[in-house]
């Protein structure tokens, strides 16, 4: 069977197929898929092709020519052998790009600067749901339960803000093996343990002192829980926060040093031991040896870092100290300081394994007045953290008789010329020179 297509033979007169054996240069190659016989020629009868749709044409672009015998061939192009689709622009055989000879694939440049700016703006907005996240969340720890709008015939505000800080005796909260290992017994309600003024103003924060066994005037009230109306009385200062709560003791300081009060926050025994352990202990310079059985404290002279039960026992010792209670306050300032500025470095703001223990240790337990936002509370801990750092007093309210003989016991009596100086000072948030005890 002849492998020659249809109406040729295999010699050489064709001089297309094989080739030829002449020594003559072979002619062009005629396609038989679109070479057709004309009219009337011998051979068997043309088949025609359908034609391809103009986008499939191998022909492309090239224009048609009409051939000598009245057909259409394809132009010199074509018949010197190049190979459509192959060669051409865009093909990818030899000559074409990514071929041997052809230049290399155009890459398309990454736009780095769009992936940053993409990435940059999803972290800000993965930061900014964390953040307000967390605000919420701490917000809604805080214990708004004390209404300073009750608290009767206030001063007139002045220049800064003052926060009246108390650290209270409260066992809420705490197992009979923790009243055990911090000291603090099974006494039921709440006493004020520590008193302290903090002012945040444009010339230096200032902390103050008062000690808790400061005699004082404790103005008319209603009892919170009898209604019944209690006259003017003369006690101690703690004496005022036993009879009606946190109301009663802001309206006595007031009364007794014509200070207005804008901010209230309490902490209790166990809250304040647990945030000293979250934060890891904090550094104090202890100074002196201290020893006393009923808070619990075996120190020695020194710096040293407390942990909770450490720390509880330090600021609550007054037995053994030269000064009483006038060392205690001494005390409870520095640690105070000590532990804001420990609880506000970047070590524990930027480690959420610190933060939130933090943040849930101290909420948990901070009883707050019911205008005091989160921001407040933040204000009020930065405010004591730039007092240990030097920028601020550290002081006690001026005392004229640090062991005063009344009804009750001995207290203390304050030198009512220097309050008033101290007292004019802060309201005009003016630099305070007043010297304490």
């Amino acid at each position: 069977m002849s492998e020659w297509p249809q109406g040729r033979t295999g010699d050489g007169s064709g001089r297309y197929g094989r080739g030829s054996g002449s020594a003559e240069p072979e002619g062009a190659r005629a396609m038989p898929q679109v070479r057709r016989a004309a009219p009337g020629a011998g051979g068997p009868p043309p088949h025609p092709e359908p034609p391809l749709p103009p986008e499939l044409s191998p022909r492309g672009t090239i224009p048609r020519q009409q051939s000598s015998h009245g057909h259409d061939d394809y132009d010199d192009g074509y018949n010197t052998g190049q190979v459509y689709g192959h060669g051409g622009p865009g093909g990818r055989g030899p000559g074409g790009p990514g071929g041997p000879g052809g230049g290399s694939r155009p890459v398309r440049p990454k736009n780095w600067k769009r992936r940053i700016t993409i990435g940059l703006v999803t972290l800000i907005v993965l930061l900014l749901a964390v953040g307000i996240g967390t605000y919420f969340w701490a917000d809604s720890k805080l214990r708004r339960e004390v209404d300073l709008n009750k608290v009767e015939d206030r001063p007139d505000g002045g220049k800064g803000t003052n926060y009246l800080i108390v650290g209270s005796d409260s066992r809420e909260g705490m197992s009979d093996d923790e009243k055990k290992q911090l000291h603090t017994g099974s006494a039921d309600g709440r006493r004020t343990d520590s008193i302290i003024i903090l002012h945040v103003g444009d010339n230096g924060n200032t902390m103050v002192s008062l000690p808790r066994d400061s005699w004082v005037t404790i103005p008319p009230f209603t009892g919170p829980d009898t209604g019944k109306r209690y006259g003017q009385s003369q006690n101690k200062l703690n004496a005022s926060f036993s009879m009606a709560g946190p109301e009663l003791l802001v309206r006595t300081i007031e009364y007794n040093t014509g200070l207005h009060i804008d901010h209230y926050a309490e902490i209790g025994f166990g809250g304040f031991a647990k945030i000293v352990d979250s934060v890891g202990g904090v550094e104090i310079d202890v100074p002196q040896d201290m020893k006393e059985k009923h808070a619990g404290t075996d120190l020695k002279k020194g710096k040293q870092t407390l942990n909770g039960q450490e720390a509880l026992a330090f600021v609550r010792q007054r037995y053994g100290l030269a000064g009483g209670d006038l060392d205690r306050t001494r005390n409870q300032q520095k640690f105070l300081s000590a532990l804001a500025d420990k609880a506000a470095t970047p070590s524990t703001i930027l480690n959420p394994f610190k933060l939130y223990p933090t943040m849930g240790a101290g909420l948990d337990s901070l009883i707050v007045d019911k205008d005091m936002s989160l921001w407040d509370v933040k204000d009020m801990f930065f405010a004591m953290k730039s007092v240990s750092g030097g920028d601020g007093k550290q002081m006690n309210m001026p005392v004229s008789n640090p062991g005063l003989a009344t009804s009750k016991g001995s207290a203390v009596q304050w030198d009512m010329t220097k309050v008033k100086q101290l007292v004019g000072e802060l309201k005009n948030d003016e630099k305070v020179t007043v010297s304490g005890n």
